[in-house]
C-alpha cells in the first residue's frame, strides 16, 4: 500500500474534485471577537463548509443568508460567479466561543464551470449516520456504508466525518481517488501511524483498514477525478487561464454583484 503524507510546499494535487483544503481553527475567541471574512468572489468551484464547533453566517450575492452550525453542510456552487461573506454570528460574539471546522473547494467539471451560481444548506438531521464496531460515520457527501447524502454535486464525490474509539477499525469507503485528514487523535493505516493535521493521499484502489490508536476524528474525502488541468488564482478556479484573468478584471471593475447587507469590497491579493 502506498500513501503520500503531507504534500511538499508548493505542490498541488487534486483528490477527486477537491482542489483546496482549509482547516479552520481550532481557536478560542474572546467576547467581542469573531471570524470576519468580507465579501469576496468565486468562479468555477463549489465551496463546501463543515463545522465541528462554533457558527458562521453565510451571506451571498444571490440573497441567501444562512447560519451554519456543527454537523451541517453549506454547499455554494459558484459556477460563472458569486460573491459571499462569512462571519461569526452576533450571539456568539457576546461571549467566549470556539471556532473549528473545514472548508473544501470542489472544482467543477468543464461543462459546469459557466453555469448559474447556487447555494444549498443541509441540516445535521438530513445527513445520514452509520455506527458500528466503535466507529461513527456521518455521510456528508456521496455514498458510504449503505447510506447516501442528500447533497447535490456536479461530479461523483465522497466526503465523510468519522469518529473512532481506541482500538476500533474501519474499512475506508471506496472511490477512484481518496484521502484521509486527521482532525484529532492518532491512527494507523497499514504500517504507518499518523495524527492531527496530517493529510494522507491514498495511491491505490484497494480495501484499506483504518485503526484508531486513541480517540480519533478524521475526514475521508475524494471521488472521481475531473477531466484536464485546473488553474487556481486567489479565489478563482478554472480550466482556462483566460477565464481567471477575465474574472480578476471583472472584480476590479465592479462586474460582480454585491452582497445584500454588506459593504462592497474590491480588494485583491497584495492590496
Amino acid at each position: 500500500m502506498k500513501i503520500r503524507r503531507l504534500l511538499p510546499s508548493g505542490q498541488r494535487q487534486r483528490v477527486g474534485p477537491f482542489i483546496f483544503f482549509d482547516h479552520i481553527g481550532p481557536e478560542t475567541l474572546e467576547p467581542g471577537r469573531g471570524i470576519d471574512v468580507p465579501p469576496h468572489p468565486h468562479i468555477g468551484l463549489a465551496t463546501v463548509t463543515y463545522l465541528f464547533e462554533g457558527d458562521l453566517v453565510h451571506r451571498d450575492s444571490l440573497g441567501f443568508v444562512e447560519t451554519i452550525r456543527p454537523g451541517e453542510i453549506n454547499w455554494m456552487h459558484a459556477g460563472r460567479g458569486v460573491v459571499h461573506s462569512e462571519r461569526t454570528g452576533q450571539e456568539l460574539r457576546r461571549r467566549e466561543s470556539r471556532i473549528h471546522g473545514v472548508q473544501l473547494w470542489a472544482a467543477l467539471p468543464v461543462e459546469a464551470e459557466d453555469t448559474p451560481p447556487g447555494f444549498c444548506h443541509y441540516s445535521r438531521d438530513s445527513l445520514p449516520v452509520w455506527s458500528g464496531n466503535g466507529a461513527t460515520v456521518r455521510v456528508l457527501v456521496g455514498q458510504a456504508f449503505g447510506h447516501a447524502s442528500p447533497v447535490r454535486t456536479a461530479s461523483p464525490t465522497l466526503y465523510v466525518d468519522v469518529t473512532m474509539e481506541p482500538g476500533s477499525e474501519l474499512t475506508i469507503p471506496n472511490a477512484p481517488e481518496r484521502a484521509i485528514y486527521a482532525v484529532d487523535g492518532s491512527m494507523s493505516l497499514g504500517s504507518g501511524e499518523f495524527g492531527s493535521g496530517k493529510l494522507i493521499v491514498l495511491e491505490e484502489d484497494a480495501d484499506l483498514v483504518l485503526s484508531a490508536l486513541a480517540p480519533t476524528r478524521c475526514l475521508i474525502l475524494g471521488g472521481a477525478p475531473l477531466e484536464g488541468e485546473r488553474h487556481i488564482w486567489w479565489n478563482f478556479v478554472s480550466s482556462s487561464r483566460d477565464r481567471i484573468e477575465r474574472a480578476r478584471r471583472d472584480w476590479e471593475e465592479g462586474g460582480f454583484p454585491s452582497v445584500p447587507g454588506e459593504k462592497p469590497e474590491r480588494t485583491l491579493p497584495g492590496d
